[in-house]
């Protein structure tokens, strides 16, 4: 027994292991885990954070001033409700911190993304799922689950592992029936890759109650995972609460100059958006006519289901694709132990892969 324990909960959190980047033995590696962008980041993004060198030495603003007045005009909203993170993932860290702890429930989707489970483990609270319907978060399931004792409602929208969305008026629906004093959650790391009609990010909701907030990454679509910037909109309430609880300089004077150059370079994501629009459509069917199962996905990753029961599991399959230098991202701890999460990367990886896929179903 340790003379140090922790609090309760803690060492119940399994740590969360990140995709893989090296294989043993193996030259040239495809690194297709981490829902990465494909290009890496714009050129006006790699331009500004070498402009920051000389000024290392100077501690960031911690408001992030300049970065957050680039946001409020690209997206036309409030610049004083939005808060800046070392990715969203800090964010939603910090909103269990706030809202969350010892005797309290976090509720998100039974397939939600990884990060919620430890956010709230980390607090004290109890996490708790509800049943997905067709690996997409189902809005009276997640309502069931509501108590008196729920204070956060996570909804990853597109969801991370599955690629699944839920529209606009089935969001709008999910806030109606909550309670005014349980915290919305709408993560939204992968708004910029929908284009559908019906989908709504979050920021409409968020205009109008005081409970909604809107998370944001730069981690995929503008390729900044390495500087570990984000941000969140949301009421005036819970961004107040925000900026008491986050560390005073918790964004990096190179994060937020490289993110001020990505969120103006429109000919880099509408190149990146492009691409992932051709390349995640091609992937899907050629998947789907090798026998597998591919939903839908709305994001820049497909998710494959594997068919258990002949042999040719998502296990073996990951084995096959490290042996041919691929590293993709096997879903055990989202409960999907019979997929493989692989994201879209450039043609020549995409079609490696395929035929790699090809040849594996093929033995």
């Amino acid at each position: 027994m340790s003379s140090l324990p922790p609090r309760p909960g803690i060492m119940d959190i399994t740590p969360y292991v990140g995709g893989e980047s090296k294989l043993p033995g193996v030259d040239r590696v495809i690194k297709l885990a981490s829902n990465e962008g494909p290009f890496g980041p714009s050129p006006k993004a790699m331009e500004a954070f070498k402009e920051t060198a000389p000024e290392l030495h100077r501690y960031p603003d911690g408001g992030a001033w300049g970065l957050t007045g680039a946001i409020a005009e690209k997206y036309g909203i409030d610049r004083s409700r939005i808060v800046c993170g070392a990715g969203s993932d800090e964010i939603l860290g910090l909103l269990c911190r706030a809202y969350a702890g010892p005797g309290d429930e976090v509720l998100y989707s039974d397939h939600g993304f990884l990060m919620y489970y430890i956010a709230a483990k980390t607090a004290g609270a109890t996490p708790v799922t509800a049943p997905e319907v067709d690996l997409t978060a189902n809005v009276d399931n997640l309502l069931a689950a509501v108590n008196e004792k729920t204070k956060i409602v996570f909804l990853a929208n597109p969801n991370n592992p599955t690629g699944t969305y839920i529209s606009k008026a089935e969001l709008e629906r999910l806030h109606a029936g909550l309670p005014n004093n349980v915290v919305f959650v709408i993560d939204a790391a992968y708004a910029e890759f929908i284009e559908e009609a019906d989908y709504e990010a979050g920021i409409e909701l968020a205009n109008k109650h005081d409970n909604v907030i809107m998370t944001r990454t730069f981690s995929k679509l503008y390729g900044l995972g390495g500087l570990r910037i984000g941000w969140a909109y949301g009421s005036a309430e819970i961004i107040d609460v925000l900026h008491r609880v986050r560390n005073p300089f918790n964004t990096s004077n190179a994060a937020q100059a490289a993110a001020l150059g990505a969120v103006n370079d429109d000919a880099f994501v509408e190149k990146t958006l492009k691409h992932n629009r051709k390349w995640l459509e091609w992937t899907t069917e050629e998947a789907r006519r090798l026998g597998l199962t591919v939903p839908d996905s709305y994001a820049n990753f497909v998710l494959i289901r594997f068919p258990e029961d002949d042999g040719k599991t998502a296990e073996a399959a990951d084995a096959f694709l490290r042996q041919r230098g691929l590293i993709v991202r096997r879903m055990v701890p989202y409960k999907l132990a019979d997929s493989l999460r692989v994201t879209i990367g450039l043609e020549d990886e995409m079609r490696l892969f395929v035929e790699a896929l090809r040849d594996y179903m093929r033995t």
